[in-house]
This record gives structure tokens, C-alpha cells and sequence, in this order.
């Protein structure tokens, strides 16, 4: 059965992204720093390497484990328009997603095709629109909500997340994008299901109750 999940990198005081996160100008209130400390946990596992092209080497273990897990269990991606603007200068031509990508905005735009197996389409009719299509797309795979913030809480809302797979980076943004802001009550609940202790990160995941 088709799962949608979460699996986010997140600031030990809650954050998604740094203040003033924009992809021209990374030493913009040093949110460059802020990204690379909170995310250097993924950049050094082979998986990740391997997938962006990055060359040979690379850490294995049970985090890189945990990436390959994610990559091969999604068989559709949904995110914002703001995260596809920023990838959209950063990713290279081979976008790391290998999916069919659902963009949730109000822009019309015909289907982005890439190299690799990455499809960009553009939802204009909201989230259950682009949820019931990535449902079509998985091919019977898992659907991953990518972020930003915003699109998370969405999907949170409409309590259509099945689990929750949270990196804590021991890093203090102090502003930001935070995640668990603009819910509901009553929230979704979870229960832990797994931990997974990493040298600069620490792996939570929750499932539904």
C-alpha cells in the first residue's frame, strides 16, 4: 500500500531552512553555513554521492543504508514552488529526484522533462490535486511531500501523512522556515517507531497512530 511520508532535515530549534535562505547568495545572514552544517550528515554518504554524480567514495553504514531506503521506497515527489524555484538554479541538469515531481503553484506551466528519469509537473488546483496524481505516478511506490515548510503543514492538515522520518542536526538556526507551525488542532498523531544515532545527526522516525 502507498505511503506518503515526510523525510526532512530539521534544526535542533526547529527549522527547515535558515533565515534569508536564497541560492544567489549563500553568505546572505550565513544561511550557507547554517544549510551545509544541517545537511552534512547526507552530502558525505555514498548513496548521495553516487546519485548526484559526486564520484566514488563516500560513507557507507546504516545511515547511507537509510538513504538508499528512501530513494528506492519513493515513486513520486511533491514539493512547493518555493523549493522548486531555489533547485530549480541549484539542482544539476540531472535533477536528483528520478520521479515524476509535483509542483503545487498557481504559475501555468507545461511538464518539465529532465535527464534521469525527473518530470516536473506543475498543480494548479491544489494539494489533493497533486496528492491524487503522484498516487498515479508512484506506481504502487511510496509518495514523498519534499517541503518546503508550508506544503509539509498542508499535508499535515489534511492528515494525509503516513510517517515522518526527521534528521536533527545538532545546529541552531535561530530564525527560519519552521516546520510544525499553521496546524490544526487536533494534530496528527505518531508514535516513534525507530531512532538511528549518527555522527552528525540524529534519524527520528514516527508513523501514524
Amino acid at each position: 500500500m502507498t505511503k506518503v511520508f515526510v523525510n526532512i532535515g530539521l534544526s535542533l530549534d526547529g527549522y527547515m531552512a535558515p533565515e534569508g535562505m536564497t541560492m544567489s547568495d549563500p553568505e546572505h545572514m550565513n544561511w550557507g553555513a547554517k544549510w551545509g552544517a544541517l545537511m552534512s550528515w547526507i552530502v558525505n554518504t555514498q548513496h548521495f554521492r553516487e546519485n548526484l554524480k559526486f564520484g566514488p567514495g563516500g560513507e557507507t553504514g546504516p545511515v547511507n543504508d537509510m538513504v538508499r531506503h528512501t530513494m528506492e521506497r519513493t515513486g513520486a515527489n511533491i514539493m512547493g514552488k518555493r523549493m522548486f524555484d531555489q533547485g530549480e538554479v541549484a539542482w544539476p541538469e540531472e535533477a536528483p529526484f528520478h520521479t515524476p515531481v509535483f509542483v503545487l503553484t498557481h504559475e501555468r506551466r507545461e511538464p518539465w522533462v529532465r535527464p534521469g528519469g525527473t518530470t516536473f509537473f506543475f498543480v494548479n488546483d491544489g494539494p489533493e490535486s497533486a496528492l491524487e496524481q503522484a498516487r498515479e505516478a508512484a506506481g504502487g511506490r511510496d509518495i514523498r511531500i519534499s517541503g518546503g515548510a508550508d506544503v509539509i503543514q498542508q499535508y499535515l492538515n489534511l492528515g494525509a501523512v503516513d510517517e515522518l522520518e526527521i534528521a536533527l542536526a545538532p545546529v541552531m538556526f535561530g530564525g527560519g522556515r519552521r516546520l510544525f507551525e499553521n496546524l490544526r488542532e487536533p494534530g496528527p498523531q505518531f508514535r516513534i517507531d525507530t531512532v538511528l544515532d549518527g555522527p552528525a545527526a540524529t534519524h527520528l522516525r514516527y508513523v501514524r497512530q
